[in-house]
């Protein structure tokens, strides 16, 4: 057997999250991004495969470099045909993007040093379907300058517990941000702007990302400065924080296995 790391992207919005969930009977079945990729791994080696994935997205999310990694009974193959192989048998909306060989001990969630998110929104009332389909609109300008000032307390290891969904069953709320920011971009494929906010850690909580988010815009929106964000992180206190953002603005955009294991 060979462990092989997959890089893959897949659009969210039909899928309820990545992993894969038990069903009474076929009625009951909802579609996974895990399912679907095992299914396509099935059919190639014809015997039960399974991946890991590196992490969890939440129902809607997207990937443009999720990982995952699995075990091949095929010694031939060279890693690289996986790409072609595997995106011949899954839908349109998972495409395999790399593949490559990787020691018997890797794993694609904690060989993982850390992750990074995009949250992508549109700042204008007047947007494409991509934009719709891919982004949050927020009905005003948000400032830059004013947002990246809030994230300012969003370094190194924190207590989370204010951004995370009820619900979560983390051991920890300690998570080690190695860095917060906006910055603008243009949408694909009219060119409008769009406004991006990329954090990375070591790992993320439920819906954090998406709370941090909706708090930042909302913060800004109203006009208020860095001691606020910093009264929310310390009250630890998911009451404390603003709204949860829309999942169809959430990108995991990349896994590093090449960082500092802060964890």
């Amino acid at each position: 057997m060979r462990n092989v790391l997959l890089t893959l992207s897949y659009d969210g919005t039909d899928f309820c999250g990545w992993q894969k969930q038990a069903y009474a009977d076929e009625k009951s079945r909802v579609r996974t991004v895990q399912e679907e990729l095992e299914n396509a791994l099935t059919r190639l080696h014809n015997q039960k495969t399974l991946v890991y994935g590196s992490g969890r997205t939440d129902s809607g999310v997207h990937a443009a470099g999720q990982a995952a990694h699995f075990f091949s009974p095929l010694s031939s193959i060279p890693a690289k045909n996986y790409v072609r192989a595997l995106n011949a048998y899954l839908p349109s909306d998972i495409r395999i993007t790399d593949a490559a060989d990787v020691p018997d001990d890797f794993s694609a969630r904690t060989s993982a040093t850390s992750r990074v998110y995009r949250y992508f929104i549109s700042p204008r009332r007047n947007i494409d379907a991509f934009q719709a389909r891919y982004s949050w609109l927020v009905p005003y300008e948000p400032d830059i300058p004013r947002l990246n000032a809030l994230c300012g307390c969003l370094k190194g290891e924190i207590d989370c517990t204010s951004f995370c969904a009820s619900g979560d069953e983390s051991l920890s709320m300690m998570r080690y941000i190695e860095r917060a920011h906006f910055f603008e971009s243009s949408s694909f494929p009219s060119g409008n702007p769009l406004i991006v906010f990329e954090i990375e850690a070591n790992a993320f909580l439920w819906n954090m990302v998406r709370t941090i988010t909706g708090t930042l815009i909302g913060l800004d929106r109203t006009g208020k400065d860095l001691p606020h964000m910093q009264k929310i992180l310390d009250a630890k206190d998911r009451r404390a924080a603003g709204e949860t953002a829309p999942a169809r603005g959430l990108f995991l955009y990349k896994v590093r296995f090449d960082g500092v294991r802060r964890h």
